[in-house]
């Protein structure tokens, strides 16, 4: 019932930009934080951002400044702006909801920096 499909992702220099969509079904979008976790090959899946349901922002130290996060309710969206890439920002992004105690996920997109 709860989908949540990112988009967004792709290759770019690095000090480039890119924003990154998450769009939500089966949920009262304004009702929902969300935020935005990545995985690096090998790595664990790091949490990046999260937009509260007050609309409250925090961010990862390794992306604070750099990266900002934004919803558009009436299109049942997240976004993560990304600004200022580094290679090691290369990664899968999943946006992520919770809903009566469980996580949903999305199915994630890849972001590729090059130097």
């Amino acid at each position: 019932q709860v989908h949540l499909v990112e988009s967004g992702g792709g290759l770019v220099q690095a000090g480039g930009s890119l924003r990154l969509s998450c769009t939500a079904s089966g949920i009262i979008f304004s009702n929902n934080g969300m935020a935005w976790y990545r995985q690096a090959p090998g790595k664990q899946r790091e949490w990046v951002a999260i937009l509260t349901i007050g609309g409250n922002t925090a961010f990862a130290d390794s992306v604070k400044g750099r990266f900002t996060i934004s919803s558009d309710n009436a299109k049942d969206t997240v976004y993560l702006q990304m600004n200022s890439l580094k290679p090691e920002d290369t990664a899968v992004y999943f946006c992520q909801t919770t809903r009566y105690g469980q996580n949903y996920w999305g199915q994630g997109t890849q972001v590729t920096v090059s130097s």
